[in-house]
């Protein structure tokens, strides 16, 4: 393989700037129904729980063909398979306005969620270009690429309102298919393909790459990513609709609303890469997780009146958060996510700097079939509770479960590697851990 100091500054910021533009397209299209959704919804008279499920369809092809599409690029190369996702997935996102009924778009859906599958791709691509001293900076900078929901809940609804929710889909359609031809026109075959080219060697076999997955350390990443990506996937689409129905907005102001949300979930990543490249990706899940329960803890109270027998009589008051409140809780909640996003995908080129595609596609099917199955408890817990707010206790006691099942996991690894020093290092990362290692964070 060619060596880190041997690839130019220019190749790494064309790989990482090229990743990053094409992953943000991808993620546009990727959350497009979280608000031609609301129109779809309007126009066959869906309830909550099939809006839900109309809005997560995508996110499970997303999130299932990551580890394919990762196993395939770790063989074949982002430079190849980059494009051919996003050309696959433009025919889809085209196809989708011939679509009539409930059922069609749910098929129609399918296709379209092949966006999300982009992640992994460029997570394998653009972590070739760089040392495991800067690849958590590298991958967080890509990652930022979810600010491609932020676009889609700014921009879509006043398309929506000039185009109609049909034309809306043919310009996301035409513009992936533009991003494919530039990636692969602009783009450079990696360090590792190169290397291949050169000596004759054969990529690296299906079942090698899937080989590491047996290791449970993969699967404690995943859970992490179920809620700092899955969730934020989810109150991506869900937010819209939660604004219109709970405060009674418009869809244009609900989406820019929505989009305060996406924003600071998206491009804040790269600090989060950043942060775990100095004090450690264990630290800044500590600070997700704590600072999650904290706001989700707020966002989850329902407007509430309180009737108290006074000296004098009845006393009464009203305790409920105004919608500029409740804004500004979730641009925390969603830069509190973006960081997480960025510590978990810091650990996987490091300790499996051979198996990122296999790796990180399982991680991030995990974390997108939250994205896929939150979306569709939000709407049933909406239909069934009658409670606006009852989507975030759902989140709440989610991340509960998570901390406490890190933080007594973390604990019980230090113990037993150093007893004397655990109380010291376990808001640390461990470098010197064995590939793999079989537990542990």
């Amino acid at each position: 393989m060619q060596a880190q100091d041997e690839i130019s500054r220019p190749d790494q910021y064309r790989a990482l700037g090229l990743s990053t533009f094409a992953f943000t397209v991808c993620f546009a299209v990727w959350t497009i129904f979280s608000i031609i959704g609301v129109k779809i919804k309007q126009d066959l008279g869906l309830n909550d729980t099939q809006f839900g499920l109309l809005v997560a369809t995508p996110v499970l092809t997303g999130s299932v063909s990551r580890i394919f599409l990762g196993v395939w690029t770790e063989q074949f190369g982002g430079r190849i398979m980059f494009p051919l996702q996003m050309l696959i997935t433009a025919v889809a996102v085209w196809l989708l306005t011939s679509v009539q009924t409930y059922e069609v778009f749910l098929l129609a859906a399918l296709g379209l969620g092949l966006a999300g599958g982009s992640f992994i791709v460029g997570v394998a691509y653009t972590s070739r270009w760089f040392d495991k001293e800067h690849q958590g900076t590298a991958l967080g900078i890509f990652g930022a690429g979810n600010v491609g929901a932020a676009v889609t809940n700014f921009a879509a609804p006043f398309l929506v309102v000039a185009l109609g929710w049909e034309g809306t889909a043919r310009i996301y359609a035409i513009v992936l298919a533009i991003t494919a031809v530039l990636f692969y026109v602009l783009a450079r075959t990696d360090p590792v393909q190169e290397e291949r080219r050169r000596t004759g060697q054969r990529p690296v076999s299906a079942g090698s790459q899937l080989e590491p997955l047996r290791n449970f350390q993969v699967w404690r990443f995943a859970t992490y990513y179920f809620f700092v990506f899955g969730a934020f996937v989810a109150l991506a689409s869900f937010l819209p609709r939660y604004y219109v129905g709970a405060y009674g907005l418009e869809l244009t102001v609900a989406g820019v609303f929505a989009g305060l949300y996406s924003l600071p979930g998206s491009v804040f990543r790269a600090l989060g890469g950043w942060m775990s490249d100095i004090w450690g990706a264990r630290f800044v899940m500590y600070l997700t997780f704590i600072g999650s329960l904290l706001t989700l803890f707020i966002m989850s109270y329902p407007q509430t009146s309180y009737v108290v027998q006074g000296i004098a009589g009845p006393i009464e008051f009203d305790f409920g958060l105004s919608v500029g409140v409740f804004v500004a809780l979730t641009v925390i909640l969603g830069f509190l996510m973006s960081l997480g996003k960025a510590a978990v995908y810091k650990h996987i080129p490091v300790y499996y700097p051979h198996h990122v595609g296999s790796v990180g596609g399982l991680v991030g099917m995990i974390g997108g079939l939250g994205g896929f199955f939150l979306p569709i408890a939000f709407g049933i817990l909406l239909d069934t509770t009658g409670v606006w707010t009852a989507p975030f206790m759902l989140l709440f006691g989610i991340v509960l479960v998570s901390t406490a099942w890190m933080h007594v996991a973390i604990r019980r690894m230090e113990h037993a590697r150093h007893p004397a020093l655990a109380e010291e290092t376990y808001l640390s990362d461990v470098p010197h851990e064995p590939h793999p290692a079989p537990a542990g964070h």
